[in-house]
């Protein structure tokens, strides 16, 4: 008789039913995604609205928008796919192939993001101590998962995530530009 088979990534982590049965499990899935959907409506609306009537700044003089662009790019679609991410089934293709293309992401946001220093008057402003987080997290969170420690992943990911979310929160602050683009 030959013995049973290590269980693999996929089969040990289920997603979020694995970690919380019933109805709270159904109760935090909906919570976030309506957390999820409302930041990308916001982003989606303010976005739309730019686009209606251009907001003119010139983050560079010699390059207006170009680093506003690469960022927006890369972190208005991190929003729901991060989300989606958290939410579903784990270890599998579609989760690697998706969860390397938010990461992607989330450094392109946060490369991007230190060429935007409107806030303090062109200096950096503490938000961008979650750009560093993210280009130390991410690295890390790779390192944990092929060394096989799946908790110290989950860990920088979902900390990573609700940075994100965060960041997000605070770009929508009155006199900041995604701010004055959703509230005009």
């Amino acid at each position: 008789m030959t013995p049973s088979p290590a269980p693999t990534h996929s089969s040990r982590t289920a997603g979020a039913e694995a970690a919380m049965p019933g109805r709270s499990a159904q109760a935090v899935r909906w919570g976030a995604m309506v957390v999820i959907a409302g930041m990308s409506v916001a982003c989606a609306v303010a976005i739309a609205r730019l686009a209606a009537a251009p907001y003119r700044v010139t983050i560079a003089p010699h390059i207006p928008h170009l680093w506003l662009t690469i960022h927006l790019v890369c972190a208005v679609p991190a929003i729901p796919l991060g989300g989606w991410i958290l939410l579903s089934r784990k270890g599998d293709r579609r989760h690697k192939m998706l969860g390397r293309i938010w990461g992607i992401m989330m450094l392109g946001a946060a490369l991007s993001s230190f060429a935007l220093t409107g806030l303090l008057g062109g200096s950096f402003s503490p938000i961008h101590a979650l750009s560093i987080l993210t280009l130390v997290t991410i690295p890390r969170a790779v390192w944990n998962i092929r060394r096989g420690n799946v908790r110290a992943h989950k860990r920088s990911m979902v900390t990573l995530y609700i940075s994100l979310l965060v960041a997000a929160g605070f770009a929508f602050l009155p006199g900041r530009l995604m701010g004055d683009w959703l509230i005009g």
